[in-house]
């Protein structure tokens, strides 16, 4: 069985921080899986993670006993040349693209010092996440290449007569553009595969009244509540549910947007609540390009995007009616409420509004955090509270 190390390189990680705080890169969400799983699809073998100590202990490195390791960088998504060049690599060997090491075959140690023998380089580069905002950018592509991985040679549920479709239902080689898993639920529904494909995960809904542009992936136990309006690419993950108008929005997992309210050109961590009314902007007035909030570079950087909505840490919650300005980005922990336009960027536990704000309470935090898991049969973990605990203590310096 081949050993497989997923690392997480510290730049980008930094790049990527909210997200990147509570999970390695690889455990990111774009298209319809995470980095991780698309990798597992295209080679079996045991999967481990190298990412910083904090998160270590939830996501272990495994090594192999022989030194025979395969790592491969946790922000880069599988590419069919990616791939063979990866299976081809000998002992002490290393794929490189045009921004650096790919991959790495060979002991913990070599891999450290980054001493190889062989490379072999590969023209194309792959998609890779190395700035938030890519994980939107790139959803549409990644999702429908998940999608024809997903369904190759599988049979989807029969679609129900009380829905509308609006283009083919098959792609010229037969593949079918809506594939909906088992114990998965779409009614009285209007789905546009003109665009691309739409996917229903595993004992998930759509109600009624709602319209679905693809690509478009909903994953396992997730809900399209009645009326809402999707435009692709979006992505809402496991155990999502939503609600009103949202356009090209990738959800990680267990975060709710159920009401009305805009969410656009966004990406939204696990565990996080948008409370009825919230809308967020994603295009300045001016129409001018858009900066946002980079941990690494301390400042707002120039992205080359003229849309670019809300970027969400894990656990941040807003209250009805709240607005945020185009591209904001909330930390771990956030709590907004009342009215007016909060900052574009408010550091990881703090709560309040555009009138101030003041810190979470570690203890209030998890007592707020066991609530919402609960509600999914889910518990807080001794080591998720490390985890969050060593978030607290260096949020400071990223304020």
């Amino acid at each position: 069985m081949k050993n497989i190390i997923l690392f997480d390189d510290s730049i980008v990680r930094e790049n990527l921080l909210p997200l990147s705080f509570t999970r390695p890169v690889a455990d990111f969400r774009i298209g319809i899986t995470t980095i991780r799983e698309k990798w597992q699809r295209h080679i079996p073998g045991r999967y481990s993670y190298m990412t910083v100590d904090y998160l270590s202990g939830k996501y272990p490195l495994i090594t192999d006993e022989d030194g025979d390791n395969i790592f491969i960088a946790g922000n880069v998504c599988p590419s069919p040349l990616l791939v063979e060049a990866v299976l081809a690599m000998p002992l002490s060997g290393a794929v490189l693209g045009d921004k650096g090491l790919l991959a790495f075959r060979g002991t913990v140690e070599d891999f450290n010092a980054r001493m190889w023998n062989e490379e072999i380089r590969i023209s194309s580069s792959p998609v890779s996440v190395n700035m938030l905002y890519d994980l939107f950018v790139n959803n549409g592509q990644v999702l429908v290449d998940d999608y024809r991985g997903i369904v190759a040679g599988r049979k989807s549920l029969t679609l129900s007569p009380t829905n509308t479709v609006v283009g083919e239902m098959f792609y010229p080689d037969g593949t079918p553009k809506i594939f909906i898993e088992e114990g998965a639920t779409v009614e009285a529904a209007v789905l546009n595969v003109k665009n691309g494909p739409i996917y229903i995960g595993r004992n998930a809904e759509i109600m009624e009244g709602s319209c679905v542009r693809g690509p478009f992936a909903l994953c396992e136990h997730g809900v399209v509540n009645m009326g809402t309006r999707i435009y692709g690419a979006t992505t809402l993950g496991p155990c999502c549910k939503v609600g009103g108008e949202l356009n090209n929005v990738v959800m990680m997992g267990y975060s709710n947007k159920a009401h009305d309210g805009f969410l656009g050109n966004a990406v939204i961590g696990e565990w996080c609540n948008l409370g009825g009314g919230t809308v967020a902007s994603n295009l300045k007035n001016d129409y001018t390009e858009i900066k946002l909030w980079n941990y690494r570079a301390h400042r707002f950087l120039r992205t080359g995007l003229q849309f670019c909505g809300l970027i969400m840490g894990d656990h941040s919650k807003s209250g009805i009616n709240c607005m945020f300005n185009t591209a904001t980005v909330l930390g771990v922990g956030v709590n907004i409420h009342g009215a007016g336009f909060p900052r574009n960027f408010v550091a990881s536990f703090s709560e309040g509004s555009s009138a101030g704000f003041s810190d979470v309470p570690l203890a209030k935090f998890f007592d707020i955090a066991r609530r919402v898991m609960a509600r999914r049969n889910v518990s807080l973990t001794d080591e998720d509270i490390r985890i969050f605990e060593s978030v607290y203590a260096i949020a400071d310096n990223y304020k």
